[in-house]
């Protein structure tokens, strides 16, 4: 999380006169690229082999990688083409390495706690996700841009770590013999997954909805021109403005964990849960005072943490384990592929029209998205915490 703000900072720091807006949406299009690439293969490779070793793997490479951007910032960047090259060579990793990870915590876990997990797991998240920018600004404004790339390549040796202490989880699917794989890494076994997520409502109309949210929505690509020349807060305020998303979602995992299990109507809650976020997105493009655009991030961030939750808790109880993993990577294109395009959307129209004008009609936009999803989509609206079970 340090690192994609630093990025991002850094990126508008080496972005040609008058194109700010279009090299900041440039990142997110070298990111989303890599991802629908490789979502599918990804899911298959989550489903046939132990999805440990695989996250052993990609954790490596993307170390790595933190690595060569921090030695060829500190030798001195004049353009941001290797920051975009490395960028989507580390997506390219994360495509791997996030069907795996989100496919093991079914295997760590008895099904009953699963929910509860989700939640935990989701404020592990956005605890680092708090933690990594606002230290970010700190040390982009005291060490620089490439003390932000090295302090990345550190802490991915804490994963390793953390992988390597596992012991006796089965880490990969098992087969019901109505499905390819696992054992069978082919593009058959790649569109069982396709095929298993577009057959079913639910799970479908969560993607959805979180792809058309999180496109038309994503103010964050565009923090870098609040701060630096609208509201003028340099570093540390755009390190704190990135960051405020995920105080709003810290509180809301932690109010998740408790209450969960005790939502009953999951799919109404989730919908206007989207359309808060929406909300909040207008008014803080609307805003220009930085503690109300503080507010108005943090509020985003609790929203959308909300239905994070719920679209995890029905996916992860609505599929078989031995599709797990190609779930997760059809998945992968909705929630990488919303925000990335989403930002390189926001960056063109900024550039156009001015980042304010972004921003209120991506809010706008997420509203209408987000109520055609829950009109075409009766199951959604309907469910409940008792069907909440796999089929």
């Amino acid at each position: 999380m340090m690192q994609t703000a630093a990025i991002l900072w850094h990126v508008a720091l080496l972005a040609p006169p008058g194109h700010k807006g279009i090299a900041l949406g440039l990142v997110g299009l070298v990111r989303v690229l890599p991802i629908v690439g490789f979502s599918l293969v990804s899911g298959v490779v989550a489903d046939v082999y132990d999805r440990r070793r695989v996250m052993l793997i990609t954790q490596s490479l993307m170390a790595v990688l933190a690595a060569v951007l921090a030695l060829l910032t500190g030798s001195g960047l004049s353009t941001p083409w290797p920051i975009y090259v490395l960028a989507a060579l580390s997506s390219a990793a994360g495509a791997f390495d996030g069907p795996s990870r989100q496919a093991l915590v079914p295997n760590l876990v008895p099904r009953e706690h699963l929910p509860n997990a989700i939640s935990l797991n989701t404020i592990m998240f956005q605890v680092a996700a708090v933690v990594g920018p606002s230290s970010a600004g700190l040390v982009l404004a005291t060490w620089g841009v490439a003390a932000a790339y090295w302090l990345n390549a550190v802490s991915f040796l804490f994963v390793i770590g953390a992988l390597l202490m596992m012991r006796d989880v089965r880490g990969n699917g098992t087969a019901d013999g109505t499905h390819h794989a696992p054992g069978e890494l082919s593009l058959r076994a790649a569109f069982d997954g396709l095929r298993f997520v577009f057959s079913q409502p639910l799970i479908r109309s969560s993607m959805l909805l979180d792809f058309f949210a999180t496109f038309f929505s994503s103010a964050t690509a565009l923090l870098p021109i609040f701060a630096q020349d609208i509201l003028s807060v340099g570093a540390h305020g755009f390190g704190w403005l990135y960051a405020a998303p995920s105080v709003g979602a810290v509180i809301a995992s932690a109010a998740m964990v408790r209450f969960v299990d005790r939502i009953e109507r999951r799919g109404a809650v989730l919908i206007w849960s989207v359309v808060g976020y929406g909300i909040a997105t207008v008014a803080f493009g609307l805003s220009r005072d930085f503690w109300v655009m503080f507010a108005c991030l943090a509020l985003t961030g609790a929203t959308d943490t909300v239905s994070m939750v719920l679209r995890n808790v029905i996916r992860q109880m609505q599929t078989p384990d031995h599709l797990r993993g190609r779930m997760v990577g059809v998945n992968m294109v909705f929630f990488m592929g919303g925000p990335q395009l989403g930002e390189l959307e926001a960056g063109l129209v900024a550039n156009w029209l001015g980042a304010p004008f972004s921003v209120v009609s991506g809010g706008l936009g997420c509203l209408l998205a987000t109520g055609w999803v829950a009109a075409r989509t009766p199951a959604l609206r309907r469910y409940r915490r008792e069907t909440s079970q796999a089929s």
